[in-house]
């Protein structure tokens, strides 16, 4: 049995990737645990959700990256217990393992702010399910409409609105409009997809909260030039089947929309709970495990938390956002750290985050981008957006994959994903919606024929 030290590191997203790979030299031995058997690049999952691209062009096998890392074995596995004083970590399956550094990068999920039961109606964009769930409703939404004949219930399929003004719901709007107005808007005979209603909403005074107001401001101008309505300072408070009820200035209102996407905040993971409560860890209101300037939870000095479920301040005393070069550059760090202190360094250096700056696209060809204090837009912070999200999938095939796909697509407005994977009868009960409207024709050919 190996005497070497013993790092288990929860999560094979962006953080805990870039600890495993930080690692490659180290003498060490890396188990890196996760649900999935793959690494998701989660920031392209919306093109996923809108058909551009597949879930395998944005997806790597975990084992394939990290074949040639020899001191890394990678176990598919769901962690559900950590217990920090005896140092081992629960799986599911009931199997333990013990460490002796631990890098939990076991990230966040969807918030409903205390309203579980809307996820049914609403889904989020967190992973690959979520997202060919989404595209169901979105292509769906045209097949049922293309079935109706009363104008009202056509008008609800054909209303989407996306809750939420981030980063995500910018660029799910801006997906589905493109849809509606270029991608579909021949393949249809009974509706005009290019009618279709999108609706942005956030309760906030603007979209993209997390920009410069110049840059939010750019990017609203380029989302209403595409046909989306953007619905700021709206309070959502109820969302069903039918539609949903939203609060503004002017009162309560009620929207009937059959297509309602949820891109709203995060809260901490079940795994993050239940290790604030092992250790005691002070939190914030979403669940974030505060850490120190090492990025140990403290009292754990081998124990790290990197990514969405971290709570780090940054030189300004702000907290740093739940972002994936945040994630990567902190995995980079533990990973560093874990390294220094083998060597018998006692004092470590503190992390810092070097802001690289912040990207969203909006459409084909119009996007808007911070990047080390410089704003751009349109164009130019297309193509660094482009630039930077192929240079950071983690093999060269999906970066070729994705490239190809987008020169297409960008060409010919063509989204050659545009699949429903699961079963339309099921997913929006055909029978029970165009029910009405076929009892209508079928009364409308009865009066014809007796009138002859």
């Amino acid at each position: 049995m190996s005497d070497r030290w013993r790092v288990i590191i929860i999560g094979g997203g962006f953080g805990g990737l870039g600890a495993a790979r930080a690692l490659k030299s180290a003498s060490v031995d890396v188990t890196l645990i996760d649900e999935r058997n793959f690494h998701l690049f989660q920031p392209l999952l919306y093109q996923v959700a809108t058909g551009s691209l597949s879930p395998g062009e944005i997806s790597a096998p975990l084992r394939s990256v990290l074949s040639r890392q020899k001191n890394v074995r990678v176990l598919l596995g769901k962690v559900v217990d950590i217990d920090p004083q005896s140092q081992r970590v629960l799986l599911a399956d009931g199997a333990s393992l013990e460490y002796d550094s631990l890098i939990v990068a076991a990230g966040a999920q969807s918030s409903y702010y205390g309203h579980e039961d809307w996820r049914e109606w609403a889904p989020s964009l967190k992973s690959v399910e979520e997202a060919t769930s989404i595209r169901t409703k979105i292509l769906g939404a045209f097949e049922v409409a293309e079935r109706l004949t009363d104008p009202a219930q056509r008008h609800a399929w054909l209303t989407f609105v996306i809750v939420g003004g981030g980063a995500t719901g910018v660029e799910l709007a801006g997906a589905i409009a493109e849809i509606a107005r270029q991608t579909l808007k021949n393949d249809f005979r009974s509706i005009h997809p290019e009618e279709a209603q999108i609706i942005l909403m956030d309760g906030g005074p603007r979209v993209l909260s997390a920009f410069p107001p110049d840059l939010a401001q750019k990017a609203e101008r380029s989302l209403v030039k595409l046909g989306v309505q953007v619905r700021t300072g709206v309070m959502v408070k109820e969302i069903d089947k039918e539609g949903l009820t939203f609060q503004t200035h002017d009162g309560t209102k009620r929207l009937a929309a059959r297509t309602v996407l949820w891109a709203g905040g995060v809260s901490a993971s079940a795994l993050g709970k239940t290790l604030a409560n092992r250790t005691v860890a002070e939190t914030d209101k979403i669940g974030r495990i505060k850490v120190d300037a090492q990025l140990t939870v403290a009292n754990y000095p081998d124990l790290y938390v990197i990514g969405d479920l971290a709570l780090s301040i940054d030189a300004d005393g702000k907290p740093l956002p739940g972002v994936a070069q945040v994630a990567m550059q902190q995995g980079t760090y533990a990973a560093k750290a874990i390294v220094r202190k083998l060597q018998g360094e006692k004092e470590i250096a503190p992390f810092r985050y070097v802001d690289k700056g912040s990207l969203a696209v909006i459409g084909r060809w119009a996007a808007v981008a911070n990047i080390f204090g410089l704003h751009i837009a349109g164009l130019a912070a297309w193509l660094v957006w482009a630039f930077v999200h192929l240079m950071n999938l983690v093999q060269f095939r999906s970066r070729i994959l994705v490239f190809v796909h987008w020169a297409f697509q960008d060409l010919t407005f063509s989204r050659g994903a545009r699949l429903i994977t699961q079963s339309p009868t099921s997913e929006f009960n055909f029978d029970e919606e165009v029910a009405s409207g076929g009892k209508d024709r079928a009364d409308a050919a009865s009066q014809t024929l007796s009138t002859r």
